[in-house]
């Protein structure tokens, strides 16, 4: 599959556009943007998860879901000095902070920052320090803690990283905030085909754009209780394990480049995953497979566990260096992964067998 240069511009101001837990208003402002001539209907919720919905009326619905925001930093201390400790929102990685410049959205309005870390020349090469939440720490170029103040900088800000799109070797799509944000990417190009080919569909489809899923799955738990769905599928991303210091035997063997991952664990129902997997054997979309033993830990959980249970399943995307600022996920991965979502959607009917034998 091939994208637009719509599309694509659209992909990189949506990943551009910061959007971190419990703060994702205005990533979802440019994805309503996007996705409005592709649907009959946007709703959003109180904690801002935003759905669009194709044939509001239909009793029967059917949602595809991704997650919107992406990992932070809160402001957490600020000495008397005017430097600035944090604690995370989601899983921020510690061990990558040193070095990186940051973007402190104080009340003010954005104040640069970098994460410091003490020279090579200065350090004990035997005792050599690791980079903990408590010694990591930012430097605003400011003298002391009024100072800071001064800049519109107080605890509870949030801190984000600015890191840009781009393409890399014409195979890649780079970036902080793939995870997720190119989910909700794939699930408003599905939304655009859907309408482009003009595929009238026999059911109600939300195609939904969940917050707080980096913190708890809480966004897809709450969106899940209004929306009542029929049937859930979730894409997310997942591991490429061919990297090095990733053991496959604990998880797993997939890799960007050989299509999506179908995973299968006790959240993921087997009608729905067999129908994902049958659309892609018959319209001959590469696929892989993969195995949760508990939980997924996406928002696939939260759909299947909520309102009685919902028959769900999760479409995965390989990506390399999850919960970084180089994120990394093949552009023929991403094309396959709106093909068979795609496909797939065509292939339900709401009157499916769902229950188990």
């Amino acid at each position: 599959m091939k994208f637009d240069k719509k599309s694509l511009k659209f992909l990189e101001k949506y990943l551009n556009t910061s959007s971190p837990t419990g703060y994702e208003h205005e990533g979802q402002k440019v994805w309503m943007d996007y996705i409005k001539p592709y649907v009959d209907k946007i709703e959003v919720d109180h904690y801002g998860t935003c759905y669009g919905i194709i044939n509001p009326e239909a009793e029967f619905k059917v949602v595809i879901e991704a997650h919107a925001d992406e990992i932070s930093w809160y402001v957490n201390y600020i000495t008397d000095d005017g430097l600035i400790y944090v604690i995370r929102n989601g899983g921020s990685d510690q061990t990558i902070a040193p070095s990186k410049v940051v973007h402190i959205h104080g009340e003010n309005g954005i104040v640069k920052g970098v994460f410091g870390w003490p020279a090579i020349h200065t350090r004990n090469n035997q005792n050599e320090p690791t980079p903990k939440i408590e010694n990591i720490f930012i430097d605003c170029g400011a003298t002391s803690k009024k100072e800071v103040e001064e800049m519109g900088i107080y605890v509870g800000c949030m801190i984000t990283y600015p890191d840009e799109f781009f393409e890399m070797n014409d195979r890649y799509f780079v970036c902080r905030a793939l995870d997720n944000r190119i989910g909700g990417f794939m699930i408003a190009e599905v939304a655009r085909l859907l309408k482009e080919n003009k595929k009238m569909l026999p059911f109600g489809l939300y195609i939904t754009n969940s917050v707080q899923e980096e913190v708890g799955l809480y966004g897809a738990d709450m969106i899940a209780d209004t929306i009542k769905p029929n049937i859930a599928i979730v894409t997310d991303v997942t591991h490429d394990t061919t990297t090095p210091m990733i053991e496959k035997k604990k998880e797993g063997d997939q890799k960007c480049g050989d299509g999506p991952v179908v995973f299968f664990a006790p959240s993921v129902h087997h009608t729905i995953r067999e129908l994902i997997i049958e659309t892609a054997k018959n319209k001959e979309i590469p696929y892989q497979r993969a195995a949760a033993s508990r939980m997924t830990g996406t928002d696939t959980d939260a759909f299947a566990h909520s309102n009685g249970g919902v028959p769900s399943a999760l479409i995965s995307l390989p990506l390399r260096y999850m919960h970084t600022t180089v994120e990394m996920v093949s552009k023929e991965d991403v094309g396959n992964v709106i093909q068979l979502i795609y496909e797939t959607l065509l292939k339900i009917q709401p009157e499916m067998k769902l229950k188990y034998h």
